[in-house]
């Protein structure tokens, strides 16, 4: 038989758009002579529907559009992820589960039992865990169909309570699929084909494994589908960020005419570029928003950040507002104004001296005798938000945060000044990463311009300020960020690797500290394996200081 794997990208809650998607790749998949083509985990609805899934019309939703595919399911079969009710009187209302669908009839329901419950993953809130399993049977050949967790890690919830293909196996079926919705971290690619190769070689039967791509607000799906032999051996890889439908041979439990293969993997930085440049079009194409605003400073962040917003959307549609204060230099406008001169897009150049002094001789008589200190330094920066939510609100653009991953953590930045936005695009970057990605963006030619590169980070907003004053050099600061972050090191872990007592303390101490600013900043887009946002869930006013 021929098996088509379609790796697309769904829109949570609209039905329309992806019943239309399902249907145009089953015909297409048909005119290539499948038999079977397979598509993503939840793939009607689109993942994760969170807390859609507590609305009764939501559900009946995700029924009807699986009535409508199956009636277009003719001479050829098809299997779709989607939420189905559970029809008994005790546990969750829902299973997270898969039709197979052949001759326009659902001819078996497949249900999710290994339920994700960390990180970005939420299911047990929602779906109650099988415990049943059956192989699907079609034109001969037994089928050990999963829904993604089913085929990965079983060891690390004790909400577990069954391995499908434990079970599946008693059956000798033929060949295994896996539907997934497994989203992008830059380390997740080859860890993922690490634990689907093991399962091919530990079941001893061929696997395909389909993905779905696309972002969902922060969460980003790279696709990457894969097909292994019964020996854990690579035959085929889908393209990474993109759209696509392959057809296999299957017979005589083989994968007909490919030979294992080794691709070349992408480095960390260029996969982090296509995730945030995929992350930007679709948070606006999905949210019905066409052209972005954002802060240009003549730094590497807001450089960064407009140079993929650019190649996201268009240069036509990114406004870049240049907002000098009293302080700026004027080798930061001139940066900022080379950046727009080499990307095209549009700009605008709005001094804020006046509108800060307004709230500086406002609030003389209240801060009288008072010296200069951040509140005079954050009143720029709140002039600055003020301004580019006016461009927003008057002009329809959305706004774009600049933030990287490093001033997030330790709390440098301000509210409701730059920190503001909706969507935070290097949020999940440490600024080291940033400089990366820097080089990866100008490896064409010269996009971000050199100065920007080489000079001292600095947000302007006092004389002869850079951010040393206030952290430590950036190498230091993000290495320790990491083992904290996302590796959840002590600070008595981290202090015997050989960094310094006090530095580390102090860093930790400014994380934790600073989470209440992270309640309040828009989400971002993930990449790395532990992201602020959903991800990573820490209490506001908790005294536990690692």
């Amino acid at each position: 038989m021929k098996i088509a794997l379609a790796q697309l990208n769904y829109h949570i809650g609209n039905f329309e758009h992806n019943t239309a998607k399902i249907i145009e790749n089953i015909q297409l998949a048909k005119a290539k002579g499948a038999d079977l083509v397979v598509f993503a985990e939840l793939a009607v609805c689109g993942y994760p529907p969170r807390d859609f899934l507590e609305f009764e019309e939501f559900i009946s939703l995700c029924e009807e559009a699986a009535q409508e595919i199956a009636r277009h399911c003719q001479d050829i079969a098809c299997i779709i992820g989607l939420p189905v009710k559970n029809e008994a009187i005790a546990g969750k209302d829902l299973y997270n589960a898969a039709y197979f669908i052949e001759q326009g009839n659902v001819k078996s329901v497949t249900r999710k039992a290994l339920l994700p419950n960390y990180d970005v993953f939420d299911e047990y809130r929602y779906f109650e865990p099988a415990t049943q399993f059956q192989c699907i049977e079609f034109k001969g050949q037994k089928i050990a169909l999963t829904i993604c967790e089913d085929l990965w890690n079983i060891n690390n919830n004790p909400l577990y309570v069954s391995n499908p293909m434990d079970e599946l196996i008693k059956e000798q079926p033929d060949l295994m699929i896996n539907i997934a919705a497994s989203p992008f971290s830059y380390t997740h690619d080859e860890a993922r084909a690490v634990v689907l190769a093991d399962n091919a070689r530990k079941y001893h039967l061929p696997l395909f494994y389909v993905n779905q791509v696309g972002a969902q607000t922060e969460i980003v799906f790279d696709g990457g589908s894969l097909v292994f032999d019964a020996q854990g051996n690579l035959l085929d890889e889908m393209p990474y960020f993109k759209e696509e439908l392959r057809v296999y041979e299957f017979a005589d439990q083989r994968v007909q005419g490919l030979s294992p293969i080794k691709p070349e993997a992408a480095s960390d930085i260029a996969q982090i570029h296509d995730a945030l440049v995929l992350g930007i079009k679709d948070y606006f194409s999905k949210s019905g928003f066409k052209q972005a605003v954002l802060g240009l400073s003549g730094g590497i962040d807001s450089a960064v950040v407009c140079a993929l917003a650019c190649r996201a959307l268009g240069p036509e549609n990114v406004m870049a507002v240049l907002m000098p204060s009293k302080y700026s230099s004027d080798h930061s406008i001139k940066d900022a104004l080379d950046l727009v001169n080499n990307i095209g897009c549009k700009h605008e150049v709005i001094a804020i001296k006046e509108a800060a002094d307004a709230f500086d001789n406002m609030m003389a008589p209240v801060f009288e005798g008072l010296p200069f200190n951040l509140t005079e330094e954050n009143i720029q920066a709140r002039c600055r938000g003020i301004v580019v939510m006016a461009m927003s609100n008057k002009f329809g653009y959305i706004l774009l945060n600049t933030s990287n991953k490093s001033e997030c953590a330790v709390g440098y930045g301000t509210l409701y000044g730059d920190m503001c936005g909706a969507i935070g695009v290097i949020g999940d970057v440490y600024k080291t990463q940033v400089y990366e990605l820097t080089d990866y963006i100008n490896k064409g030619g010269e996009v971000i311009p050199k100065n920007t590169v080489v000079k001292p980070p600095s947000a302007e907003l006092r004389p002869g300020q850079q951010d040393s004053d206030s952290l430590p050099d950036y190498d230091t600061l993000d290495k320790i960020l990491f083992e904290y972050i996302e590796l959840r090191k002590s600070s008595k872990a981290i202090i015997e690797q050989g960094y310094d007592e006090q530095l580390v303390r102090r860093i930790i101490k400014m994380v934790n500290t600073a989470e209440f600013k992270r309640y309040q900043t828009p989400p971002i887009l993930r990449v790395s394996p532990k992201a602020f946002g959903m991800g990573r869930r820490m209490p506001i006013v908790g005294k536990y200081l690692s």
